[in-house]
């Protein structure tokens, strides 16, 4: 199945099980309140001991440990992080047992804070050791991949899980499979894992050689149903291969228990299909799972499955597993007539994972009683930046401090990434309107401007009010009492001070005020594209590189012009696949073969209200394979929870090698109700499209998505009628795929709005399509929804001190 592996610079994109996130979507929504200029109340509370600066703190209300030992300093060299206790009101400590502040962010230990709270952290005995903390590492050196990339041991999954919001990629092989995988944390109780399987010395197809050995997508999901207690096991359901080809499809239940204090790690468990006494038939479009369909039947075909792991240090474990694979009987493994045609010697496994460094591990095993397997895999934080983010505070030019202070705030807004900047001052309110420009969070833009202003700031003054906006249409305000600004703080105490103060508001935005200053009038953009062809009988792997650049222009409010294009010198992509019935996307192929293209020529206007709702329409070049006018509409509410919208679109199709010339003159529409339900409370959101698609096919397009600190996990399924397709290709299937969205300030040391979208889509369908617009309204309003907005207030990013 060909695939697409893309890099697009300012776009929404998430590896996650649609039904599994819609549910903890609804469960996971709270009672909310509409958050009015002004902020939630901040928690006061207190930290006594080992700390640089002991004593009482204000911090926001979504304010944890790691915030507070943060504010306090951090720790001092004797602390006793292991007897660390909390008290609350009048209640009886309780442990709370700490670590490095990076480290305690986001982990299980990092407490929420209530008003009133005492945090005391004791200081050792001089001389004394630190205290081993019992399980202080967490099931960590139990949470490593077994061959195919799910965590456990060899050929059998644990009840472990990868942490959440962290991801791993790794290989591993096994005569005669190579496995190339990645996996992701989704949720606490939720592990998502894709692979590819190689066989080797088995061609692919018996007539192409040009395609290689014979390869197999699956993606596989671990849900863990208990959690690990003093006397229960922790207990995980996995279902591997639901789809598809099913050669490699288990169904499995899994118990681990870790026994203290030795560090071991004891799992048992049952499965079928490939850990069964048969395996599993192909589901093609649909799936099945015969634990939940048929328990019965499962529970006949189930064998038993377990192992052992020792973690004598945290860079070394030990392992041992008993295998219940029956390889002979893996009738459409193509692996098994030329491999195993009698049973294999044992199936017993061992080995040893190390881990030299923090983000690697390497694995050695013996396996099946007559193979060596190494695997090597590289584990990440989603989010976490590679170079720390140091955006250089305003220093005022001596010129510049003898302007007047709209002039000095402007000249002073303008040096540290904003645009359109008007200023307005009545004697109790200074006003600022902005663009933000540069930074990816709208509270993170909000905390620059104010700390930059600050010093500006006349005495008289009681309040700051700041309205941000896009291409000059206001879609944030943030208001501060000046007071907060002008207490002689500085750096990072000012910008938590204004943290726990600030707050936001997405409706009734004030009439922008005018005239602007360092208003912005051009833009331009230039990124690399990496482009990637998978599974094409002509070759597996296929791929173009280049780099792809855009010029916009800004006539008047809301008003885009664009210009894009793209060159790849280095194109190596072809296709044996002729376009199927209604070629809406299945001959992209001949659109990516070119080495130059016009990506983009439009114009787009984008209007707002007050209240707001918004509308945009776009005419031109839309994208690579469309041209011609399309339409949204988007309208906020619950604060942003949910956007509720809808689109159409009248186009035709472009010629493969003439940027200006369309194929035909056959028109294709679309007509479409838009959804989306942001759910802040477990970093998530759904879309939903209902309507008519390019090709004719009516139905639904689900997309959910995960955001991690900046980075966007998706993925979607489609339900469309498939019977105006006449080829056997289209008819039944439903469209999916996965994709990433990584903001460029992860790697860039500075913050910056861009980001780049990389995907993972069938090529050769057409069911489900739509056009792929410049900027869709809701990607538009992104996180500025006033649900996001409050969220990210604890989501900004702070550079190391």
């Amino acid at each position: 199945m060909p695939c697409t592996h893309r890099s697009v610079p300012h776009r929404r994109c998430a590896w996650i099980a649609s039904c599994v996130l819609l549910g903890a979507a609804w469960t996971a929504i709270l009672p909310g309140t509409v958050l009015a200029i002004g902020g939630p109340p901040p928690v006061t509370v207190a930290v006594e001991g080992a700390v640089r600066r002991p004593g009482s703190y204000t911090l926001p209300r979504n304010a944890t440990l790691s915030t507070l030992v943060v504010a306090a300093g951090g720790y001092t060299d004797n602390a006793d992080l292991a007897a660390a206790t909390l008290t609350r009101e009048s209640a009886n400590p309780v442990a709370a047992p700490l670590s490095h502040p990076r480290l305690l962010k986001g982990s299980p230990e990092d407490l929420p804070l209530a008003d009133g709270d005492v945090l005391r952290i004791p200081a050792r005995t001089p001389g004394a050791p630190p205290r081993k903390r019992p399980g202080s590492a967490g099931y960590e050196p139990f949470t490593r991949p077994n061959n195919f990339g799910v965590t456990g041991l060899f050929e059998t999954p644990t009840a472990r899980l990868m942490p959440e919001n962290r991801y791993r990629v790794g290989i591993t092989q096994v005569h005669p499979y190579r496995y190339y995988f990645g996996t992701v944390g989704v949720f606490d109780r939720i592990e998502v894992n894709g692979r590819v399987t190689e066989v080797i010395g088995v061609p692919g197809f018996s007539n192409n050689d040009s395609y290689g050995d014979y390869k197999d997508k699956a993606v596989d999901a671990k849900f863990l149903l208990l959690k690990e207690r003093t006397f229960l096991p922790a207990v995980a359901v996995v279902i591997s291969d639901p789809g598809g080809t099913g050669i490699f499809a288990s169904q499995a239940i899994v118990a681990s228990k870790r026994i203290l204090p030795l560090d071991v790690d004891v799992s048992l468990g049952f499965g079928n299909g490939r850990l069964g006494t048969q395996q599993l038939p192909p589901q093609g479009e649909g799936f099945k799972i015969e634990m939940l369909t048929d328990p019965g039947k499962w529970a006949r075909e189930a064998l038993p499955f377990g192992g052992i792991q020792y973690a004598p240090t945290p860079w070394l474990s030990l392992l041992a597993e008993y295998s219940p694979i029956r390889y002979e009987r893996q009738t459409t493994d193509p692996a098994q007539p030329k491999y195993f045609q009698n049973p294999v010697p044992s199936p017993i496994n061992i080995g040893a994972r190390v881990k030299p460094l923090k983000w690697l591990e390497i694995d050695a095993s013996w396996q099946r009683g007559n193979e060596i397997g190494v695997s090597a895999s590289a584990t990440f934080d989603i989010g976490r930046t590679l170079v720390p983010i140091r955006d250089e505070p305003y220093r005022e030019p001596v010129e510049a401090s003898r302007a007047p202070l709209q002039d000095r705030i402007a000249f002073a807004l303008a040096d540290v990434g904003f645009s359109a900047i008007a200023v307005s001052e009545d004697g109790f309110t200074l006003r600022v309107d902005a663009e933000n420009d540069r930074y990816f969070f709208a509270p993170r833009a909000v905390e620059v401007l104010l700390v930059t202003i600050a010093p500006f700031i006349p005495p008289n003054v009681e309040y700051v009010r700041v309205q941000l906006k896009q291409n000059g249409i206001p879609v944030a305000e943030a208001a501060v009492s000046a007071s907060v600004l002008s207490e002689g703080k500085s750096g990072y105490l000012l910008t938590e001070r204004i943290r726990a103060a600030a707050g936001f508001r997405s409706v009734n935005f004030d009439a922008p005020l005018r005239p602007t200053t360092h208003r912005r009038w051009f833009d331009y953009s230039l990124e690399p594209s990496f482009d990637v062809f998978l599974n094409d009988p002509s070759g597996f792997f296929q791929y173009r590189v280049g780099a792809a650049g855009s010029v916009s222009a800004f006539p008047w409010r809301g008003g885009t012009a664009l210009l894009g294009v793209e060159g790849y010198p280095v194109n190596n992509i072809s296709t044996s696949n002729a376009p199927l019935s209604i070629p809406i996307r299945s001959d992209l192929p001949e659109y990516m073969k070119e080495n130059a293209s016009l990506s983009r020529l439009l114009f787009d206007q984008i209007v707002g209200t007050r209240e707001p709702a918004y509308f945009r329409a776009e005419a031109g070049m839309l994208e690579t394979m469309f041209g011609g006018g399309d339409a949204e509409a988007a309208l906020p509410l619950w604060n942003g929870r949910i956007l509720a919208g809808a689109s159409g679109s009248l186009v035709r199709k472009r010629a493969y090698d003439d940027p200006f010339r369309f194929l035909s003159s056959k028109n294709y529409h679309t007509a479409l109700l838009l959804g989306r339900l942001n759910v802040p409370e477990i970093d998530a959101s759904i879309d939903v499209k209902l309507g008519r698609f390019l090709a004719g096919d009516t139905g639904v397009r689900v997309e959910v998505s995960k955001f991690v600190r900046g980075v966007t996990l998706s993925a979607w399924y489609s339900a469309t009628d498939t019977d105006v397709f006449s080829d056997p290709y289209n008819q039944g299937y439903h469209d999916k795929g996965i994709s990433v969205t990584i903001p460029i300030r992860l790697f860039a040391g500075r913050d910056s709005k861009t980001a780049y979208r990389f995907s993972l889509v069938p090529w050769t369908r057409d069911v489900a399509q739509d056009i792929n617009r410049y900027l869709p309204l809701f990607d538009w309003i992104g996180r500025n929804a006033g649900v996001l907005l409050d969220r990210d207030q604890g989501s900004t990013y702070r550079g190391s001190r």
